[in-house]
């Protein structure tokens, strides 16, 4: 049985998918996104180590909670780089019967990744921005792995709830928001599209990790410009 590694645990969580939800963060990540509010998930020697039996019966406790639509989310870092342990982890938790999501970055995908993607019943995706070179400046990542997960989201019909963060001067426009409908309309199972804004809430973690925030300085989202570009999604 595989072990991973883990960087927390939330309980009660209510904003990483549907319902009342367990979230495990899993260590590690390849991306370097320049809003990541978790860059202590980055190092994936980072955290512990946990096993399959430990995240079963962490899940369990929030079971009471969970009704219909509640469940665990698998979140990070980037869950998918643990592919084998997520996996082994999302059987176990539907022989308990606890529905289970995979938030992913979109920024890495091997066989492992699909493996586990077959066994999830929901899928939470950042979309970084829909140009590949911005993506890449933002990312330090190719689309190559974006554009592999969602064909196979589209093949396993599996359902998936799009985030796209705002951040201001860089996708606050109406242009963006068209070439994001235009995006979105090349996967066949979105069930939910929605728009965060940018926050500098993190900033303090980069200073206390000796990291340079890329976008310091930059102020939040403009919380009625969001609602604006709301308007214009087509999903």
């Amino acid at each position: 049985m595989d072990k991973g590694r883990l960087h927390s645990i939330e309980t009660f969580g209510a904003v990483d998918g549907p319902g009342i939800r367990t979230v495990f963060f899993l260590q590690g990540c390849p991306a370097r996104c320049s809003y990541c509010h978790n860059p202590d998930t980055w190092n994936t020697g980072g955290g512990r180590e946990v096993d399959i039996d430990e995240i079963v019966s962490r899940a369990k406790r929030g079971k009471p909670y969970y009704g219909e639509d509640g469940g665990v989310t698998f979140s990070g870092g980037e869950p998918l780089l643990q592919g084998k342990f997520l996996r082994e982890a999302l059987i176990a938790l539907k022989a308990e019967g606890i529905g289970s999501a995979i938030d992913t970055s979109g920024t890495y995908f091997d066989e492992d990744s699909e493996a586990a993607i077959a066994e999830a019943d929901l899928l939470l995706l950042d979309i970084k921005h829909t140009d590949a070179a911005v993506f890449k400046e933002l990312t330090g990542r190719g689309q190559e792995p974006l554009f592999k997960l969602i064909e196979v989201i589209n093949r396993l019909e599996k359902p998936i709830w799009v985030r796209q963060v705002i951040v201001p001067g860089l996708n606050d426009t109406k242009a963006y928001i068209e070439d994001l409908n235009g995006f979105l309309s090349n996967m066949k199972t979105v069930k939910k599209v929605e728009l965060l804004g940018y926050h500098n809430m993190a900033e303090n973690k980069y200073e206390k990790l000796g990291l340079d925030y890329r976008l310091k300085g930059l102020e939040p989202m403009d919380q009625k410009r969001l609602q604006q570009l709301y308007t214009l999604l087509t999903r």
